[in-house]
């Protein structure tokens, strides 16, 4: 109880309230727009997955390789127009961003490229690929991944993007230095893989690095 002559002591001003941090990307930019095709070499494209795109999907579950770093969930010819379908939905819903390695003109499909783990509001994406052996060799995978950095980037506007690979996958880091991914470190433990747990080196870019001379 205060005492008769003690003047009872005022509360602490209150800070002013920050402004609202507004989003790196505003909702609704993919989901407004149609996924487009990207041209990537004379003799290759980026275009969206199509439910005639099964078999290469099959195709890729049963890659040895691929099987090794990139874990995909086997699909049955029946079952892989329907995950087509989810990678559609996911570009409308803003959390990834797949395509297809393609021939122009309706050529064969040799890989996937893209963008997964998508956070409009804070800027960032991961970066996600494979190769079948038709596509492997010719440098598609350090295209794809600078021209989809480029779009990611100068497009659509996110911030950062990350690429992670075992430290086990040599031809992984290539591709990211390649590209233009710094190394900033290793995550130690990270993905487990068939033979145990990797550790995997984290490299990233982004918005204002350099363009890799090539590009």
């Amino acid at each position: 109880m205060a005492s008769p002559n003690t003047s009872p002591t005022p509360p602490p001003a209150l800070a002013p309230a920050l402004p609202p941090i507004p989003p790196a990307v505003p909702a609704g930019r993919m989901r407004d727009s149609e996924q487009p095709t990207l041209p990537l070499t004379p003799d290759a494209e980026l275009r969206p997955w199509r439910p005639a795109d099964a078999h290469v999907l099959v195709a890729a579950c049963q890659d040895p390789d691929i099987q090794q770093w990139n874990r995909p969930a086997q699909v049955s010819l029946e079952g892989a127009p329907a995950k087509i379908a989810t990678w559609r939905r996911r570009w409308h819903d803003e959390q990834a961003a797949l395509w297809a390695i393609a021939g122009p003109a309706d050529g064969a499909v040799v890989g996937l490229a893209g963008l997964g783990d998508m956070d409009l509001k804070g800027g960032s994406a991961e970066f996600l690929y494979w190769l079948l052996p038709a596509g492997r060799g010719r440098g598609l995978a350090v295209s794809a991944t600078l021209r989809i950095s480029r779009w990611a980037v100068e497009d659509l506007g996110l911030h950062r993007l990350r690429l992670c690979h075992s430290v086990a996958n040599p031809a992984s880091c290539r591709v990211a230095v390649k590209a233009g991914f710094q190394l900033e470190g290793t995550l130690r433990s990270a993905l487990l893989h068939a033979d145990g747990w990797h550790d995997e080196h984290l490299h990233a870019r982004i918005a204002g690095d350099d363009w890799p001379p090539y590009v």
